[in-house]
């Protein structure tokens, strides 16, 4: 009888030259970096933000209020005379946990969806397709700032999963048309005649060779939803104090940009950064396991 595990599709030498191409391009190893590093920055924003002053974004000064960049201050101070360094670095951890978070709960629900409309097909395929329509006629901004409007406390969770809410559509068929695709193949119709289960066809055989332009999408949303964070609190619809987050910074430093400048400039670098490196890093996995490339 043949063994199941021989039935392992063509993805792993594809993902084995796709890695080796990754080590050696620089739109893979600088994005990471910074990726890595602002991710370092987030789980420990304390330890960062005591580099320079005394690290606690909440210990303000009034008499310094607006002041410029100064020893010990390199980003200056904000209207209330809290130092624009320790909240820059402390909003790190607010905005990347809505990029990610809400990601997880797009990839999540189109993960579920797409699986099922690809793999089932037929009515199941109509009716989740519809649903998608509906959701897709909904602007990614408008449906959240109706549905953030209607939340009464607005925290780093809810605008997360607000923003998965409506960033799944793309996603799901993404993965239902991968998954058509590999449930056409020869590997998969032969575990079929095998008699193996559907669940186990499409945990083993499936996703796994379907999965990858979904989390290069993925990865390249991350960077939007960030964006989107930024825009929904710039709004006034998005974070609200006390958190803080690079949003939140932008939006009270926008106020105050011909007087002070720096208010406005430092989170605007740390966001644009972040959201490039997301993007430059999708970029470069999209090309990297591109099976155009695998020649």
């Amino acid at each position: 009888m043949l063994d199941p595990d021989l039935l392992d599709g063509p993805a792993i030498p594809t993902r084995r030259s796709g890695a080796r191409r990754l080590r050696r391009e620089w739109t893979f190893v600088i994005p990471t970096a910074v990726i890595v590093l602002e991710l370092v920055v987030s789980l420990f924003p304390a330890v960062f933000a005591g580099l320079f002053g005394n690290g606690d974004p909440r210990l303000c000064d009034l008499h310094r209020s607006a002041d410029p960049p100064a020893p010990g201050h390199p980003f200056g101070f904000d209207t209330q005379g809290c130092d624009v360094y320790a909240n820059v670095i402390c909003g790190a951890r607010s905005s990347i946990a809505v990029g990610l978070t809400a990601t997880a709960i797009s990839v999540t629900i189109a993960l579920i969806v797409g699986t099922v409309a690809g793999f089932y097909g037929r009515i199941a395929d109509q009716v989740i397709s519809r649903i998608t329509d509906v959701f897709l006629g909904f602007p990614f901004i408008l449906g959240a700032i109706v549905v953030l409007n209607s939340v009464g406390h607005r925290d780093t969770l809810a605008v997360a999963m607000v923003l998965g809410l409506f960033g799944w559509p793309t996603m799901a068929r993404l993965v239902r048309s991968s998954v058509r695709s590999v449930a056409s193949l020869d590997y998969v119709l032969a575990a079929t005649t095998m008699g193996l289960t559907r669940l186990r066809i499409v945990t083993r055989y499936v996703l796994p060779n379907a999965i990858s332009p979904v989390l290069i999408f993925a990865t390249i949303s991350v960077g939007a939803v960030i964006i989107a964070e930024s825009t929904l609190t710039y709004l006034g619809v998005g974070l609200q104090p006390p958190a803080i987050s690079w949003g939140l910074q932008i939006a009270a430093g926008s106020r105050h940009f011909q007087t002070s400048p720096h208010m406005l400039l430092y989170p605007s670098i740390f966001l644009a950064v972040t959201v490039l490196a997301v993007i430059v890093l999708g970029e470069g996995l999209r090309a990297a396991f591109d099976p155009r490339r695998q020649q």
